[in-house]
């Protein structure tokens, strides 16, 4: 479904900042599955993300998604087929818009439709949507994004991201700028989402036991490559402590410095 094959980037090279942000990084996703990632700030997570996404070119390799090479493809053109949170809840979404019209333009892709041509049957879809999400925002259409709380616009964004059943969904620690219990919610609607629509996901998480408990896959990158990738029974029994001696101690202590949650 999703294959990156020999992928690798350099920024700022032959410079004194020269870095190497992913080294030949080799990687398969058969579809529906979901593949947390974790490792230290600059291991390279976002990187892989941003590689997909297109936000940069790669220097070398390729990424193919359903067999199709997108290593050249704009970013534009690549998010036809994928969704992208981001940490921020301030991005994704449109704030001047009420929730009806932010759906309403994601819809509207999916649909084929202009963003005007949407009807009553359409409107009562997006009052479905955002009733299973137990927000109470179904009574709210009306009112405008940018006056939702943050885990209420993470929200939104996630079924704007869902509802067009994009191919691929990267969640770019989507719940980090939120509070605890509002994190455990939006995780748990990401959970149901996920199932609901078997849509290939990859999730970067600073959170070890969110790593272990969602999805069927977690991988741990440092310094721009896949250092350990499990997933089944070997991943069922893997405990929070087993997973850290995959680093040094200096690694250990950086991860605890960078917000690794261990309890």
């Amino acid at each position: 479904m999703l294959d990156l094959i020999n992928v690798s980037k350099t920024f700022f090279a032959g410079t004194i900042n020269e870095k190497k942000a992913l080294n030949s990084i080799n990687l398969h996703l058969e579809p529906g599955d979901f593949v947390s990632i974790i490792g230290s700030n600059g291991a390279g997570k976002s990187s892989v993300f941003n590689a997909i996404s297109g936000a940069f070119y790669i220097d070398s390799g390729a990424i193919l998604l359903d067999n199709k090479n997108i290593s050249m493809m704009a970013d534009y053109k690549r998010a036809y087929d994928m969704g992208r949170l981001m940490q921020d809840p301030m991005k994704g979404t449109a704030p001047s818009l009420t929730i009806e019209e932010n759906l309403a333009l994601a819809y509207s892709r999916k649909a084929h439709k202009s963003f005007f041509a949407l009807n009553k049957r359409d409107l009562e879809y997006f009052r479905e949507l955002l009733t299973r999400l137990d927000l109470g925002l179904e009574k709210r259409m009306k009112t405008k994004v940018g006056n939702l709380s943050g885990g209420q616009r993470q929200a939104v964004t996630l079924l704007m991201c869902t509802i067009s059943s994009p191919k691929l969904l990267l969640l770019d620690e989507h719940t980090a700028a939120l509070d605890p219990e509002t994190a455990q919610k939006i995780l748990q609607i990401t959970r149901d989402i996920v199932a609901e629509s078997k849509i290939t996901t990859m999730m970067i998480t600073h959170d070890i036991r969110s790593a272990l408990a969602l999805g069927n896959r977690t991988i741990m990158m440092d310094e721009g490559e896949i250092i350990l990738d499990i997933k089944g029974e070997e991943r069922s029994k893997m405990t929070i402590e087993e997973l850290l001696t995959y680093y040094s101690r200096e690694r250990k202590k950086q991860l605890t410095d960078d917000r690794i949650l261990l309890a």
